[in-house]
């Protein structure tokens, strides 16, 4: 299969894949991986990068710059901005478990990555993102 049609396929829930970060946009996602998935981090919400919260969805405190840059040194290093404004990251391969589709070609994913830990904990734990229970049904960090 080719990388342009990874790029465009939701990974199915239930699956575990790798995730390479080369790309972060905001707080929740999407981080965009080298093997193609989009994810959309599973369980949290964190501000858009314009300063708002996408109705119904919970609202953090913290300002959607510090939390994207927050994940970035969770995933790895920025190592620039790529044209459409996200920050371009070299990190090693983590660990997801897909839950599904999250809207267009994103899946929404748990993740856990050997730089930060398990990615929706570490968000939320940090002040970054907000739990978002109605996602985050029984996860548990670890």
């Amino acid at each position: 299969m080719s990388l342009l049609l990874l790029a465009a396929s939701v990974v199915a829930a239930g699956q575990t894949f790798e995730c390479t970060p080369v790309a972060v946009w905001d707080g929740d996602g999407p981080i965009w991986c080298e093997e193609g998935p989009r994810i959309r981090l599973s369980g949290i919400a964190a501000r858009e990068m314009n300063g708002s919260c996408s109705p119904g969805h919970p609202c953090p405190d913290t300002d959607p710059v510090t939390a994207r840059d927050a994940l970035v040194s969770l995933v790895g290093e920025p190592i620039g901005r790529l044209r459409h404004g996200h920050v371009a990251v070299v990190g090693p391969t983590m660990t997801c478990l897909s839950v599904g589709g999250a809207g267009g070609d994103r899946t929404a994913a748990w993740c856990v990555s050997p730089k930060g830990g398990d990615l929706s904990c570490a968000m939320v734990s940090g002040g970054h993102a907000a739990r978002w229970d109605r996602y985050w049904r029984d996860h548990v960090c670890r």
